[in-house]
């Protein structure tokens, strides 16, 4: 894992506060689950909003990654070049990179396409499937990769974290861990499938 999260300790009128962590989550393809269970963290989210600073997130109205964000959460799989293109990015602006739930871990539910070709997959959504302009679209939608990937196929991964989703108070524990500068141990809270 990289290295724990190091809070600055800054001068605010003559007393030393520890400055916030900046947190991102991001959704790749996945159900948004994962964000929904982060969001079941309730009341406690207050709490970390005294030690986080959320800088990036579809919770959010921030378009752009920043430079650089200590801890970011993945939901989801990587199945297409935005997910490629994305993941990479946030990657190379992230200190703690955390695999959430079993997409970002597995490929779990979008890695159900992986026996079959690219056009066959397209073909059965856009022209089996369909009751009208069955055609497969070569605009709007991004170009689906060969096979849909756990995160850690594509960048290195420092925490994972598995279920479906994780249970909130398994978000929560590693969330503090991190903030607290320690390696969290999901596994005595979450399991695959959990």
């Amino acid at each position: 894992m990289s290295d724990p999260v190091e809070r600055e300790e800054v001068s605010t009128n003559g007393t030393d506060a520890t400055a916030k962590v900046t947190m991102a989550t991001v959704w790749l393809d996945g159900c948004s689950g994962c964000h929904m269970s982060f969001l079941d963290i309730d009341e406690r989210l207050l709490e970390l909003a005294q030690h986080v600073d959320l800088v990036y997130s579809p919770l959010v109205d921030n378009k752009v990654f920043p430079d650089m964000v200590d801890v970011t959460l993945i939901e989801g799989a990587v199945s297409n070049e935005d997910d490629l293109n994305k993941i990479r990015k946030v990657r190379a602006h992230t200190r703690i990179l955390v695999s959430l739930g079993d997409c970002a871990v597995t490929a779990n539910v979008p890695g159900m396409r992986n026996p079959f070709s690219v056009e066959s997959v397209l073909a059965r959504a856009y022209i089996e499937n369909a009751q009208r302009s069955q055609q497969i679209p070569n605009q709007v939608i991004p170009p689906l990769l060969p096979k849909s990937q756990p995160v850690h196929e594509i960048v290195p991964v420092d925490v994972f974290v598995p279920g479906c989703p994780p249970h909130r108070d398994a978000i929560y524990y590693v969330l503090t861990e991190l903030v607290a500068g320690r390696t969290p141990e999901p596994q005595q809270f979450t399991r695959f499938g959990k």
